[in-house]
């Protein structure tokens, strides 16, 4: 997660800091001037000035008394979810000091006061890259107040320049006004964000789903995750609008707890099994809080010890933060966002991911072979002109397949699926909804075992100088094979462990065994390109044992491209001359074959 660190335009924070103690001068950032371009790109508020920190009050600090998701207040700009994005932040010190790097290092040093010069840094995680951006200290204010993101403590500055930081990351601090969540969290992380919609999982009637839905964020949360939720606003009114209950709309609001809690008094509480799901959020503005069951004055709290209470950190005070049940907050809350810290530490207890980044673009080009920005599966004429991703092919896929599984297609920086595969070989194509869309994009692939996937680039075998010596295929063929029947029975209880290959041309592709079964459904397929289209495709049937595999039956296919059958069920037979010796058992294969080879 924690890896090299790259220069923001190439502005290196050490460098120009010991250039500024040698002039004796405070740091003016050229790149991000203290101006309205720095600010707006479309609204504009007048009489704002810029000023240091020392200039609006008498003895600022990054910090006082630590840093905590209480620190932080939203400003004039709608930023709530990037302000809810730092309230997880301040709860996680491991996350947080890479974000703000060498803090004591960049603490006002009372001691030397010399050596301030009025420069910072951060760093935040963009598309596979951890970039340190650095900034000046002058801040907007309005009335000598700070207009943006700002501290309870009025000499505490570390989220105003954090927020700093990140506006320059992103153009100006009106770039930040209206944003999701998401977003900033996995640029704060490098970690993988994964939105649910509360809404369509029924998680408020189904309580089997909730639960294991509350497991997930409390696993998220447990392993130093950082999480935000919201309500959902179906209108530019709804926007902000405050509930009955307390709760606001078009908010984003970050989970600071996430726990079991245990009911009951003294001993009592001990032999009981009772335990009640909560979730504890903050409201970035610092107030209005939920005021439903377990909000700060309600009387469920006298269900709960104050042991109980003092470990959860139960406050009552209008401070933006409150607990609820998680059927609560299943009912009242429609999306929430988990970001997952993915663990590919092989070192660590915990479940261990493989993970494969590939850096990719959408480009368009005249020619269909090279165009590369083909749109969503809606347009079949161009959908497989994307870029494809796989280990297994070693050139394009030029014929739709059939689709296992597909993220949706949402208006987001980033897009999640989690799905279940059965051991195979698999093409990715990320895509744009609509066709003729150009941009880059990074593609993040975490899996049980290593995927080794990289990108498909040729579309046919090349020609080289060694193609007339040593042939150049003159036909392509797939061969897929679906499933067996009948098979001879291996085992005292009456089943086999099939698997299949398929051999051509001294090339072989092999399947997953099948467990226990002498009717295996295989879904395996197999590309060759043929240099000699009279030698035959071999499918062959074996059992798989401890010692010394089985050979159970195969059939001989021609792969004509003639042939325009789509399904052969035929008979296993013996191998070599024994041909005519039908073995127990039929199989079910397709044969796809083409003299033009982009045509598979």
């Amino acid at each position: 997660m924690f890896s090299s660190v790259k220069p923001y335009e190439n502005q290196r924070y050490a460098s120009l800091k010991k250039e500024c103690q040698r002039r004796k001068q405070l740091f003016e950032d050229p790149l991000f001037p203290a101006n309205d371009d720095s600010l707006f790109y479309k609204s504009r508020i007048q009489g704002i000035q810029w000023k240091r920190p020392k200039e609006i009050c008498n003895d600022p600090h990054l910090f006082v008394d630590g840093i905590s998701s209480h620190d932080l207040h939203q400003g004039q700009v709608g930023n709530c979810w990037f302000v809810a994005a730092c309230s997880s932040l301040a709860s996680r010190e491991s996350l947080w000091q890479k974000v703000i790097p060498d803090w004591k290092e960049q603490e006002w040093n009372l001691e030397k006061p010399e050596s301030y010069v009025g420069i910072f840094h951060f760093q935040f995680w963009r598309f596979g890259q951890w970039l340190d951006v650095v900034i000046d200290d002058r801040l907007p204010t309005l009335h000598n107040q700070l207009i943006y993101c700002h501290s309870n403590s009025r000499n505490e500055f570390w989220c105003a320049l954090v927020e700093k930081a990140y506006a320059k990351l992103s153009g100006c601090y009106e770039a930040l006004d209206g944003g999701n969540t998401a977003d900033a969290l996995v640029d704060f992380t490098g970690g993988v964000s994964e939105p649910i919609d509360l809404t369509e999982g029924d998680y408020i009637t189904d309580e089997a789903k909730r639960n294991l839905l509350f497991e997930r964020v409390l696993k998220v949360h447990s392993r130093g995750g950082l999480i935000s939720c919201s309500i959902k606003a179906t209108s530019a009114a709804d926007m902000e609008a405050r509930l009955d209950c307390g709760l606001v709309k078009g908010h984003a609001y970050a989970v600071t707890d996430v726990r079991k809690v245990r009911l009951g008094h003294g001993l009592l509480s001990f032999f009981k099994s009772e335990k009640l799901d909560m979730i504890r959020m903050r409201n970035p503005w610092g107030e209005r809080e939920w005021n439903g069951p377990w909000s700060d004055t309600s009387e469920e709290w006298q269900k709960v010890s104050k042991s109980e209470r003092e470990k959860m950190g139960m406050t009552v005070e209008d401070d933006g933060e409150f607990w609820m049940t998680f059927e609560d907050f299943c009912k009242y809350f429609t999306d929430i966002i988990k970001c997952r810290l993915i663990n590919t530490s092989y070192l660590s207890i915990h479940k261990t991911w493989e993970e494969a980044v590939l850096h990719g673009a959408w480009t368009r080009n005249n020619d269909p072979l090279k165009n590369r920005c083909g749109g969503c599966i809606n347009h079949k004429d161009t959908f497989l002109q994307n870029p494809q991703v796989e280990l297994n092919r070693n050139y394009r896929m030029h014929t739709l397949q059939q689709k296992v599984a597909s993220s949706i297609y949402i208006n987001s920086r980033s897009v999640f699926l989690r799905t279940d595969l059965k051991e195979g070989r698999y093409v990715i194509i990320p895509t744009t909804f609509d066709p003729g869309h150009v941009g880059e994009f990074l593609l993040r692939i975490f899996t049980d075992v290593p995927s080794d996937c990289r990108e498909l680039t040729l579309d046919e075998p090349a020609h080289t100088c060694w193609s007339g010596m040593c042939g150049y295929p003159q036909v392509v063929s797939q061969i897929h094979v679906l499933a067996a029947a009948g098979l001879k029975n291996q085992d005292s209880q009456g089943g086999a462990d099939p698997y299949v290959i398929m051999k051509c041309e001294g090339q072989k592709v092999r399947s997953p065994v099948k467990k226990n079964t002498v009717s295996p459904e295989f879904d395996v397929k197999g590309l060759f390109y043929r240099k000699k289209p009279g030698q035959p495709i071999i499918v062959q049937i074996w059992n798989h044992n401890l010692i010394s595999d089985e050979f159970l039956g195969q059939v001989v296919l021609t792969g004509d491209p003639g042939d325009r059958q789509s399904v052969h069920t035929l008979h296993l037979q013996d191998k070599g001359n024994k041909r005519s010796n039908d073995l127990s058992g039929t199989i079910a294969v397709k044969l796809l074959s083409s003299n033009i080879l982009t045509n598979v």
